[in-house]
């Protein structure tokens, strides 16, 4: 069995990332840390021996421990729902679609079924986005596509193998690093100070993250520095990050990332993001 690859589609996932994200990574720690988990690219990427995974979506972490517990469930579902799909024109499709999506945000957070249906949106929708509105509705609109690879059983079986020794939660970002220690590794991920006034995508939860929130992030950053943890954290390349950071310039990167959601055309393609560490990287650019 390959290693396990993500298996939601999220924005600012880090899959194509990760060849660039090679040199970054600490050779050696102990614990990793993942506070704002998303897609889990990096994770997956790394499969640590022991691993603490966060994330303030409740939906998300839930179809995590889903996957993690009872798999097999899930794929059983997915396939019904798969092969239901397929067979209906693109009327029904979209009928059928809208009745799934009232049907998730009717389910509570950890129910097998709403982990099920979560993997079947995020494969049907619109851009494979995940949006919350201010009621934490699950609300992407239908996508159209002609046959969406909506089950990969054998991925599944595979990210529940990488599942195996984690711990999965869903708390701020702020307590989700609190047991770290010296030599742990903490990768921060979180959503991305807007490039303008107007390009901003918080709506992963209906809580959003504000600049607020960024320095309080950027407090926690400097507090694990001060353990002797291993830090390494994403944003965009906004000059509000690289003054937020600044006492950690010399260890400021910067990594080529395409852009496909952007209402405008200008603002999609190959766009700076910052990557910052504590330390400095072991591996050098070839």
């Amino acid at each position: 069995m390959d290693k396990a690859k993500p298996f939601l589609k999220w924005v600012g996932g880090k899959t194509q990332l990760l060849s660039q994200f090679g040199k970054f990574y600490p050779p050696k720690y102990n614990n990793y840390f993942e506070p704002f988990l998303g897609g889990g690219a990096v994770f997956f990427n790394l499969t640590p021996e022991k691993a603490y995974l966060n994330d303030v979506n409740k939906s998300l972490i839930g179809t995590y421990k889903n996957i993690k517990k009872q798999p097999r469930e899930i794929i059983k579902l997915l396939d019904v729902l798969q092969r239901d799909y397929y067979k209906r024109n693109e009327r029904e499709r979209e009928n059928f679609y809208y009745s799934i999506r009232e049907e998730y945000n009717n389910l509570t957070a950890g129910d097998f079924r709403k982990s099920s249906y979560l993997i079947f949106l995020n494969k049907t929708c619109f851009n494979g986005m995940y949006r919350e509105n201010s009621e934490g509705k699950f609300n992407v609109p239908f996508g159209r596509y002609n046959k969406p690879p909506i089950l990969d059983s054998e991925n599944l079986l595979a990210a529940s193998k990488a599942l195996k020794f984690t711990t999965l939660t869903s708390i701020n970002f702020d307590k989700a690093a609190k047991r770290a220690r010296k030599n742990d590794f903490i990768y921060f991920d979180p959503p991305y100070h807007p490039l303008s006034q107007t390009s901003s995508f918080t709506s992963y939860s209906n809580n959003g993250f504000s600049e607020n929130d960024q320095i309080k992030l950027k407090r926690v950053f400097a507090d694990l520095d001060k353990r002797g943890c291993f830090v390494m954290l994403s944003n965009s390349y906004t000059a509000f990050i690289r003054n937020l950071y600044k006492e950690y310039k010399r260890f400021h990167f910067i990594v080529m990332a395409n852009r496909a959601i952007n209402c405008k055309a200008e603002g999609r393609g190959a766009i700076k993001e910052l990557v910052i560490l504590n330390y400095k990287p072991w591996r050098k650019d070839k």
